[in-house]
């Protein structure tokens, strides 16, 4: 791809979170209506939904520009890193103080991600190259980071026996797992193209076919979302045709909407009377999102433009990881479904109303590079108001 951001889906940012919306609610009343509920004890469940994961973790790093990326690498890891748990910190620490349990810092993970959606809005925007190769690396790797995340705070949340002893050894163990895959996938993937692709025959397709199939299936069984997500910004098939890329955008639309009847289904039975708790902390969510971003993504970009500081400091939004968590946590924290769902819409709002903040702000005056990164914050607060 020749643009700097994720893969996009064909649908406009403005209409795929609405008819998202439409999906949920209409899904909702439906299964309300015919009287479905537990569908998230049912068998297969687990498995469908590691799927949709899945699909969106490769769909947000398969576009990446690797030129860019390694341009500007030590913001990136900044953000991925300190930066995702800079937010998750700051929003588990507001829903700590209204809900004492510790599944308030897994709610705080599992909003604590930007959705590429977002994201492609935002870059259509009059961002700096830098700037867009920022976010869009950012919005792909900060979902197998929470990914990661919401694993093993789950189990410290569930109280699982020895989970402080033995939980570093776990991740370190699962780090090395993913490593594998990506690694492995990618020299395939390298073989592939030097020696396989040259001499192009209807057996070699269907070898390359059936070991993609194994891959995937590794991966969602055995749960290496960070090893797909790795493996996104490699193995790319479908690169440089116009036509294959269309297909595999509406597939990822596809992921999103499915993820969007799975939510309504689910709400159907998370729901009931005695849930407007449960709503109501779903909107302190979101805006503690929203909030969150703000905050860390100023500091992020201290050292962009005034415009570039406020487009990453206003791209909170959550789409399909923030769905698919709260749609795997379900079963064991049952009433997440019912917190997430209000939080995306909340986010999804304020994101849509600060568009109209961006379209006031000017670039302005960019701070001089040799400013020392731990005073450019400062400098940032220093800066005239916009008019």
């Amino acid at each position: 791809m020749s643009q700097l951001s994720v893969a996009s889906p064909p649908t406009s940012g403005s209409r795929l979170p609405l008819a998202l919306l439409a999906i949920t609610v209409v899904c909702w009343a439906l299964a309300d209506l015919i009287g479905v509920a537990d569908v998230h004890t049912a068998g297969g469940y687990h498995l469908a939904v590691m799927v949709l994961l899945a699909v969106g973790l490769y769909g947000s790093t398969r576009g990446i520009v690797l030129s860019e990326l390694r341009g500007n690498i030590g913001v990136v890891v900044l953000a991925v890193t300190v930066g995702v748990l800079a937010k998750t910190a700051l929003i588990a620490g507001v829903m700590y103080l209204v809900d004492s349990r510790p599944v308030s810092l897994v709610l705080g993970v599992a909003v604590a991600q930007i959705d590429p959606l977002s994201v492609a809005a935002t870059m259509n925007r009059r961002m700096s190259d830098r700037a867009k190769a920022i976010l869009s690396a950012w919005a792909a790797f900060d979902d197998p980071v929470t990914v990661l995340l919401v694993v093993y705070l789950s189990a410290f949340a569930m109280d699982t026996p020895g989970v402080l002893s033995t939980g570093l050894a776990d991740f370190g163990t699962s780090l090395l797992y993913n490593a594998v895959f990506a690694v492995a996938a990618a020299a395939l993937w390298s073989l592939y193209v030097r020696y396989g692709r040259p001499r192009i025959s209807g057996a070699l397709v269907l070898l390359a076919a059936v070991v993609a199939i194994g891959f995937a299936v590794v991966a969602v069984t055995q749960g290496l979302m960070l090893g797909v997500a790795l493996a996104g910004l490699v193995v790319r098939p479908f690169e440089g045709n116009p036509r294959a890329e269309g297909v595999v955008e509406k597939a990822l639309t596809g992921a999103l909407l499915l993820a969007g009847v799975a939510l309504g289904v689910v709400l159907a039975g998370a729901v009931g009377p005695g849930s407007l708790d449960l709503v109501l902390k779903g909107m302190l969510l979101g805006l503690t999102a929203f909030v969150a971003q703000i905050a860390v993504g100023s500091l992020i970009a201290a050292r962009l433009s005034r415009y570039d500081r406020w487009c990453l400091a206003l791209s909170q939004q959550n789409g399909l990881t923030a769905i698919v968590l709260s749609l795997l946590l379900e079963t064991s924290f049952p009433g997440t479904v019912a917190v997430v769902a209000p939080a995306i819409v909340v986010t999804y709002l304020l994101f849509t109303a600060s568009r109209h903040i961006l379209d006031q702000v000017d670039n302005g005056p960019k701070i001089p590079v040799n400013v020392p990164a731990r005073r450019a914050w400062i400098a940032t607060l220093l800066m005239p108001p916009v008019p």
